[in-house]
């Protein structure tokens, strides 16, 4: 089989500690290629230790990950990237003490396909301000721009599939809007996309599927017609 014929990503019975804590219980996702998923639930479901989990940063005890139909279960996270899975996490991680423009510097490269279709350039067209601020420290920016910032070095290493993780908490309305309008954008471009975020409209708008994590499994997957028109659930797990 060609890689396109496999999900983009697989999790397949995760399970995944903290010391004696058992946070995933063999908790299954599948994310397709062209795809955008939304990930949701309360706080501390698990949301963000599958995320970990898929990027190599927590190893899960038993269960596998898959990219493209590699087994990358017990990858380095410099390796699960080099297989074209960039990560926003929550908390941005820019370098705080780089410029701007060594932000974006360090992360440019070619995709997993040997093709750049995100530049320089085009990520400062899609966010002026990173422009405006080109020459000042990562520490100057505010936390709106932080997060820009973020995205615009996670597009530029050219991926196939983008995660973020909660990318638009703590932001200004203007802010969050602009967040959401470049989530629809990567999406129309046909990168892949894993969107953990408590905002159920907007999640509801972009995403293709979703799927809400409780208590490390999964408690309702569908589309978001199907979540919209089960209240219950909604109230249940999401507080709608």
């Amino acid at each position: 089989m060609t890689a396109a014929a496999f999900p983009l990503i697989e999790v397949t019975n995760l399970n995944t500690f903290y010391d004696d804590s058992h946070i995933l219980r063999d908790l299954s996702i599948v994310l397709n290629p062209g795809e955008t998923l939304g990930l949701m639930g309360r706080n501390g479901m698990g949301k963000t230790t599958l995320i970990r989990s898929i990027m190599g940063l927590v190893r899960p005890r038993t269960g596998t990950v898959t990219v493209a139909g590699d087994d990358a279960t017990r990858d380095a996270p410099f390796r699960i990237a080099r297989r074209g899975i960039a990560y926003v996490p929550e908390g941005r991680g820019i370098f705080a003490s780089l410029t701007v423009a060594e932000n974006l510097a360090i992360a440019e490269r070619d995709g997993h396909d040997g093709k750049r279709d995100w530049t320089q350039n085009r990520v400062l067209e899609l966010f002026p301000r990173l422009k405006e601020r080109y020459s000042n420290g990562g520490n100057q920016l505010s936390g709106g721009e932080q997060q820009m910032l973020a995205v615009a070095r996670a597009l530029l290493t050219n991926p196939r599939v983008l995660i973020l993780d909660e990318a638009t908490e703590g932001l200004a309305p203007l802010i969050r809007d602009e967040i959401w309008k470049t989530i629809r954008l990567v999406r129309d471009s046909g990168i892949a996309t894993l969107v953990v975020d408590k905002t159920v409209s907007e999640v509801t708008a972009v995403a293709d599927r979703v799927v809400i994590i409780v208590k490390g499994q999964v408690a309702f997957e569908g589309t978001p017609d199907q979540l919209k028109a089960d209240p219950i659930i909604m109230q249940q797990h999401l507080g709608v």
